[in-house]
């Protein structure tokens, strides 16, 4: 079964060797997908000192803004948000930020019942310095 490779301009460019996404058979399996921004390479939200290091965080306007890259790559992928199957959340401060990541989620996926499948999970760092990344699997129609 062949994959085709899926990069798309309109999400951040992947820190690694890696596409954003595959699409194999009817399934697109994307890779992790952070907030960073597609055109700048900036993170919404985050406050930096004198020397460049991170102070502060906002974690909501980095929930959006993965959702927003999500979205892009799923369109490029000729995928929707109601083709998602699986996603895995990574956070950084799961106690502090999981409250905030799921009332955005929320606001995606109103209906539990249509909601694709979860996993949440608390990770000591990613490899930007970002709080939450997001890693899905959609099934395509047709």
């Amino acid at each position: 079964m062949s994959a085709s490779i899926i990069l798309e301009d309109k999400a951040p460019k992947p820190v690694g060797l890696y596409p954003h996404a595959r699409r194999v058979g009817n399934l697109l399996i994307l890779s992790g997908i952070g907030p960073r921004d597609p055109d700048t390479n900036a993170v919404r939200g985050d406050v930096h000192d004198q020397n460049g290091n991170l102070v502060s965080y906002d974690i909501e306007a980095q929930c959006r803004s993965v959702f927003k890259n999500v979205r892009n790559v799923l369109e490029a992928g000729g995928a929707r948000w109601e083709d998602l199957v699986d996603v895995t959340v990574y956070l950084t401060d799961l106690t502090h930020d999981f409250r905030v990541y799921n009332e955005v989620w929320a606001e995606y996926f109103p209906d539990a019942a249509a909601a694709p499948c979860r996993t949440t999970v608390g990770v000591n760092w990613l490899p930007t310095p970002i709080a939450v990344e997001m890693k899905c699997i959609a099934a395509l129609r047709g």
